[in-house]
């Protein structure tokens, strides 16, 4: 789950206002219990309040032509040294030194139309990014650390 003894972190943190757009990043946000991030269009409680995708996910669909970045799947934490979609549903995390996550789904169905797909033929989030819901809120920034809550 760890990479390579490789300490995971957030590397972005991205929000849109408004769904069916890409993200933006920006330096910080709240999550807020039982919702998501204050502020994103999908941040609407339920068991999808939270999209994880991994950097080196990002890296995969860069190497196969893909001009991406973080926030370009919709993902609102981007992390790094952390096989994000092989944690299991029920992988409770803490980001920072306050936020509790708890994994609820491992990828999704690619929308209709997905620009990615179309680009270079395959997208990463259908298989590879994960779900979760605030337990505990707090503020996420760029460079927190993720640790695996037993």
């Amino acid at each position: 789950m760890l990479k390579n003894s490789t300490q995971a972190r957030i590397v972005a943190v991205s929000v849109s206002d408004r769904k069916g757009v890409v993200k933006h990043n920006v330096p910080q946000a709240r999550l807020l219990v039982e919702h998501g991030l204050e502020g994103d269009a999908h941040a609407e409680g339920g068991i999808r309040q939270v999209s994880l995708l991994a950097r080196e996910s990002i890296d995969k669909m860069r190497a196969a032509g893909a001009r991406v970045n973080p926030g370009d799947f919709a993902e609102n934490l981007t992390t790094e040294g952390l096989d994000v979609c092989s944690l299991p549903v029920g992988t409770r995390l803490r980001v920072g030194t306050a936020v509790e996550l708890e994994v609820t789904q491992i990828g999704k169905a690619c929308h209709k139309g997905c620009a990615i797909r179309e680009q270079v033929g395959d997208c990463v989030m259908p298989r590879e990014g994960v779900f979760a819901r605030v337990l505990k809120e707090g503020v996420v920034k760029p460079g927190d650390v993720i640790e695996l809550l037993g």
